[in-house]
Formats: structure tokens, sequence, C-alpha cells
């Protein structure tokens, strides 16, 4: 997960197939995407599971930019866990003194934790992922991460 590339408009992915259609899409205009997991993937999947599942993705197109965010929901060892993996881009909805130490340990890592979800194209229903894609990256300019 390390080497942050450039961010991009965001992509929901779920599986493989997305991820590769998001990265597909990604390199034929020649910009960035970012790969966002479902809501609260950490707790579902685990951050292992998404960590791969980008990987797997990125060998396949190795000339894709893409930035990973992993949601963590509310849960402190997620963070840990995705920090530990590499991750560099993560949301976090934890508040109060779990929130501080999370934020710190994020800092000393050079992760930037988002407090939000940024606007996405949810892969879930779309019958083309990869034409959903296109559109989505060739639309989206101004409003990336």
């Amino acid at each position: 997960m390390t080497g942050r590339a450039p961010d991009g408009p965001a992509v929901v992915v779920r599986s493989l197939a997305e991820a590769e259609a998001a990265l597909a899409a990604a390199a034929a205009l020649g910009r960035p995407v970012t790969l966002l997991s479902a809501e609260n993937a950490a707790a579902g999947v685990g951050p292992r599971w998404f960590a791969a599942l980008v990987a797997q993705a990125r060998a396949g197109h190795p000339d894709a930019e893409v930035t990973a965010i992993l949601d963590c929901g509310d849960g402190p060892g997620s963070v840990a866990a995705a920090l530990r993996l590499g991750f560099t881009r993560i949301r976090y909805a934890g508040r109060g003194r779990a929130a501080e130490a999370v934020a710190a340990m994020a800092a000393e890592q050079g992760a930037t934790l988002l407090s939000r979800r940024p606007p996405a194209l949810d892969l879930a229903a779309a019958p083309d992922p990869e034409a959903a894609c296109l559109a989505w990256l060739s639309a989206r300019r101004d409003d990336c991460l």
C-alpha cells in the first residue's frame, strides 16, 4: 500500500472485477482513481482482504494511478491494522479519546484519516462496471480528494 499516487475520483469496489474495471478505465483515460472500500469494510472483510484486492488489481494494471481508502467505521483496531498494512488513506468515524489516539498513530505514519466518505461511484448495481467508470472518471475533474 506504499507509494501514494495522486488522488482521483473515488469508486466503491467490493470485488476484484470491480477494482479491475476502475483501474482499466483510469488507465485508458490517463486519470488517477481512488478505490474506496464499502462502508465499514474493515470490520466485514478485513483490512488484509482489501489490501490484497488493491494489490492484485494494481498488478493487472500497473500503468493506472491509484490510491486506496479503507473504511474502518469507528473501529480503532481496524485503523491500527490498516496502518500496519501500509494504508495511507483511511476513513475513520470514531470520537473521543480513541479518535485522538488513532489520529496520533496515523500522523506518526504519515497517513491521512478522513471523517467522511468522499463522493463516489458505487459499482454495486452497475451492469457494465468499466463503462460506468469511464463515464464517472471522464465527468469528474475538480472534486477529487
